[in-house]
C-alpha cells in the first residue's frame, strides 16, 4: 500500500519560532511539528536557497532558508519520524514563474558553468546530508520552473537550456543516491496546455524523474475542477505519480496588521485579498477552509490509476509575528523589487494569527486515518 502524502511546507518555521511564534493544539502549547504530526501530517517540505544574505551578511528574510536553518528543521523532523522533501531553489531567494534569479556567485557564469554549478551544488548538499544521516525522502529540482530557471539563460522557451540545467540537478541527485524519488514542479496546475507543452519538451532529452508536482491556489486558479481535469489528462499521457506540491485556502479575510506591527506603507498585506474572494468555490472562513480541504483530498486521491498520491499545503504556519515577512530591504535590492515587505500569507494558514490549530486540520486527521490506497499495480511501499 502506498501511503497517501498529507504534507505541509513549513520552511518559515525556524524563523517564526525564533521571533516568538508559538503553536497551540486545543489550547495546549506544542511544537509545530508535534501539532502537525498529531493531525496526521506525514511529510514535510523545505525550501533551500543558495546564499540568502546580502554582501554585508544581512538575511534576506522569507524564512531565512540557508543550509544551517534547513539542518535545524530537518533534525526536528527526523526526530519525529516524519519524511521530508528537499526543494532546491537554484537562487539566493524566491524562485517562481515570475522570477528565477541566478545566485550572486553564479551571475556571470556561462551556460556550461551554470550546468556545472547546479550539479555541484545539488551533489555537495545531498552528500553532506547523507553523511550526517539527514538525507531527504524526496528531492525537488527547481521550484515552479514553468518558465525555466537561471534566467536569462534558462528562460522559456529556451527548452534546450532548461533541460540541460534540470538534467544537471537530476544527475547531482543520482551521484549521491540512485533510488530517492525526484519531483519536477510547475505552477498553474489547472493549465493542461502549458503542462503538456513543458513535459513534452522535457521528455525529448530529459533525465528520468519520478513525480510531477503542480501548484494549485484557488484564490488565483479558481475552481478545483481545472486542477483535477488536468491531473487526469496528465495521468493518461505520462503515467507518472502526481503531487499537488503547493496548495492553500484562506480561512479569513480579516486583516492582521496589528500582529505585524508595521506602518501601513511598510507592509504589503495579504496576497489573498478580499477582491479575490470571488474566485473561491469555498468561502474564506474556517468552515469554508474545512470543506475545501475535505473535497480537495478526496478529489486528488481519486485521480485516474491511483496517480494522485498527495499534496503539500504551503506555509500553513507562517504566523504574522513581528519581523517575519516575505522579504527585507536587502532581498528587495537583490530582486530589484519595489516592495513593500511584511507577511503576505497569514490568512491562508492552518493556524489562526495567534497560532491555534484550525478545524481544517481535523479533516486531515480523519482522512489520514483511513486505509492507504494501493498502487495501480497492486504492490506496496
Amino acid at each position: 500500500m502506498r501511503e497517501f502524502i498529507h504534507g505541509v511546507d513549513i520552511s518559515s518555521m525556524d524563523e517564526v519560532v525564533r521571533l516568538g511564534g508559538r503553536f497551540y493544539n486545543k489550547g495546549t502549547e506544542q511544537t509545530l511539528v508535534n501539532v502537525l504530526e498529531s493531525y496526521g501530517v506525514n511529510y514535510i517540505r523545505l525550501r533551500l536557497w543558495v546564499d540568502p544574505y546580502s554582501e554585508d551578511g544581512i538575511s534576506y528574510g522569507g524564512g531565512g532558508n540557508d543550509f544551517p536553518a534547513t539542518i535545524r528543521m530537518i533534525k526536528e523532523i527526523k526526530a519525529s519520524g516524519l519524511k521530508y522533501l528537499l526543494d532546491f531553489h537554484y537562487s539566493d531567494f524566491w524562485a517562481d514563474p515570475g522570477k528565477q534569479i541566478k545566485p550572486k556567485a553564479w551571475k556571470d557564469y556561462d551556460e556550461e558553468q551554470l550546468e556545472k554549478a547546479v550539479y555541484e551544488h545539488t551533489q555537495s548538499t545531498l552528500k553532506r546530508l547523507k553523511e550526517d544521516g539527514l538525507f531527504p525522502d524526496m528531492v525537488q529540482i527547481g521550484n515552479e520552473i514553468t518558465n525555466g530557471l537561471l534566467w536569462p539563460d534558462g528562460k522559456k522557451p529556451a527548452y534546450d537550456k532548461i533541460t540541460r540545467f534540470v538534467n544537471a540537478g537530476i544527475r547531482g541527485v543520482r551521484a549521491v543516491d540512485s533510488d530517492v524519488q525526484i519531483m519536477l514542479h510547475l505552477d498553474h496546475g489547472d493549465d493542461h496546455e502549458m503542462c503538456r507543452d513543458w513535459f513534452d519538451h522535457f521528455r525529448e532529452r530529459g533525465e528520468e524523474f519520478q513525480i510531477i508536482g503542480l501548484s494549485y491556489y484557488p484564490v488565483w486558479n479558481g475552481a478545483m475542477k481545472g486542477l483535477i481535469d488536468n491531473m487526469n489528462l496528465l495521468a493518461r499521457r505520462y503515467g507518472k505519480p502526481m503531487i499537488v506540491a503547493e496548495v492553500s485556502q484562506p480561512f479569513t479575510m480579516e486583516d492582521y496588521a496589528s500582529y505585524e506591527g508595521l506602518a501601513p506603507e511598510k507592509r504589503k498585506g495579504a496576497a489573498a485579498k478580499p477582491a479575490l474572494e470571488k474566485n473561491l468555490e469555498y468561502p474564506a472562513t474556517k468552515e469554508g477552509q474545512t470543506l475545501f480541504m475535505e473535497k480537495f483530498m478526496e478529489e486528488v486521491a481519486a485521480v485516474e490509476d491511483g496517480l494522485g498520491i498527495g499534496y503539500f499545503y504551503w506555509e500553513p504556519a507562517w504566523l504574522p509575528v513581528k519581523g517575519s515577512g516575505w522579504a527585507t530591504k536587502e532581498s528587495l535590492a537583490y530582486m530589484q523589487d519595489s516592495g513593500p515587505c511584511g507577511n503576505e500569507w497569514a490568512n491562508q494558514g492552518l493556524f489562526d494569527y495567534e497560532g491555534n490549530a484550525l478545524p481544517a486540520l481535523e479533516v486531515v486527521s480523519r482522512v489520514a486515518l483511513r486505509k492507504s490506497k494501493p498502487l495501480a499495480d497492486g504492490t506496496e511501499t
